[in-house]
């Protein structure tokens, strides 16, 4: 049997621990859809040619309750730091510390991040729109999930 190096089991336990109860955004209703027509017509990933895709706020009215244009318009409250306008590798990190995953399998943001991201900061925050449900996973059942999805993932390696 191969015995594992020591950083290859580093790895397996950073990245084991690195997706814990983290929701992801790929994973809401209708988002890996609109994954799927940035990757095949990437004019809709940028946010100036929303109109042309009214199936960006459709789904975005169905998971948040408003859409991009309405986030960019909503008045933000007294202190709010202007998290929406950091580089995207900051707000991806902001979004893990919310308990949110925005990135795909390889880690990398989501084509439709810039998209998404006004009205899942908005949501996550409380002040404008809502969060999607998500059932309570019970303990036995998450593990389940968990070592299926870590197995997935091993085996793409």
């Amino acid at each position: 049997m191969a015995r594992l190096d020591r950083r290859a089991v580093n790895r397996l336990s950073l990245g084991m621990s690195e997706h814990r109860n983290l929701r992801r955004l790929v994973d809401l209703p209708g988002v890996a859809d609109l994954e799927y027509k940035a990757l095949m017509k990437p004019a809709a990933q940028e946010p100036e040619n929303r109109a042309e895709f009214p199936e960006i706020d459709a789904c975005s009215l169905h998971l948040f309750g408003l859409t991009a244009d309405e986030a960019e318009a909503f008045p933000r409250p007294d202190g709010w730091d202007g998290v929406e306008l950091l580089p995207v590798a900051a707000q991806v990190a902001a979004f893990e510390a919310e308990g949110w995953d925005v990135t795909d399998d390889k880690r990398r943001p989501l084509r439709m991040f810039h998209q998404l991201n006004q009205q899942l900061w908005l949501a996550v925050r409380g002040v404008a729109g809502s969060l999607p449900f998500q059932a309570e996973e019970d303990g036995q059942a998450a593990l389940e999930a968990k070592l299926a999805r870590e197995a997935a993932r091993f085996r793409r390696r």
